[in-house]
């Protein structure tokens, strides 16, 4: 049996990349996993598939984030499913396109709009689908710490805004046994970073710089960490901001 066996997750933004790494590794850990996306159904059909073809369980919820009313027909589609939840996993989330100079209030507020506002109203109207001794991981950003990428500010304070809401709701959610902690990751070999991370060997071995490790990371290196933090193993761990960036803020 898996150490997540019997649980249910929901990770937001499970589709791909990062969070179809988190899903794809709750799902070999046991738990049955409600991958979530936003417009793209064939990625998260194909998710849904990885899991099952490794002998897990899950199923897809298609939900635009961002938009009035998102958190309540999420859930509406997640009560079609199952009856409860053990693991809220909130990755969904969106860059911004234009720097500090340029960038207008229509993008701004649609950052802010999906990664704030609806991990905000996500766990409002699921915490009492949550159950007792679960598990709420945000998926912050080294760039909430950092200013090494000084053009995605306004990206950058989302990502500390929801790092505020994790360090508060641990004191709010503590009570039940429920841990709320953020994971920051920092380059990540994914979709969202291809155009200019596999655009050519030197942009890959500048991007590895940053890393005290001396690589890009990985889907599957946030997912490990995810999966501790979860687990019972990661029981005596709330409240707190783990900087899974390989070193490169050091």
């Amino acid at each position: 049996m898996g150490a997540l066996t019997g649980k249910t997750a929901l990770v937001t933004g499970g589709s791909r990349g990062i969070g179809r790494g988190i899903a794809e590794r709750l799902g070999r850990d046991g738990a049955r996993v409600a991958v979530h996306y936003g417009s793209n159904e064939t990625a998260a059909k194909e998710t849904v598939t990885a899991i099952e073809a490794a002998g897990g369980s899950a199923f897809p919820i298609g939900v635009e984030l961002g938009a009035p009313g998102d958190a309540e027909r999420l859930w509406q589609e997640f009560d079609r499913h199952t009856d409860g939840l053990d693991i809220l996993v909130h990755n969904a989330g969106i860059g911004a396109s234009h720097p500090f100079a340029e960038i207008g209030e229509e993008e701004y507020d649609r950052l802010f709009a999906v990664n704030v506002k609806a991990p905000f109203f996500l766990t409002q109207l699921g915490a009492e689908r949550l159950r007792d001794g679960g598990r709420v991981v945000n998926i912050s950003s080294g760039l909430a710490r950092s200013a090494a990428m000084p053009a995605t500010i306004a990206y950058g304070m989302t990502k500390a805004a929801l790092d505020v809401f994790t360090r508060d709701l641990s004191k709010v959610l503590g009570p039940r046994g429920i841990t709320v902690n953020s994971v920051a990751p920092g380059i990540v070999d994914t979709d969202i970073n291809a155009s200019w991370l596999r655009a050519s060997d030197e942009a890959r071995k500048e991007a590895a710089a940053f890393s005290a490790l001396g690589r890009v990371g990985t889907a599957a290196d946030i997912a490990d960490v995810v999966a501790f933090l979860v687990s019972e193993d990661g029981r005596w761990v709330t409240g707190h901001w783990l900087d899974a960036t390989g070193g490169s803020l050091t």
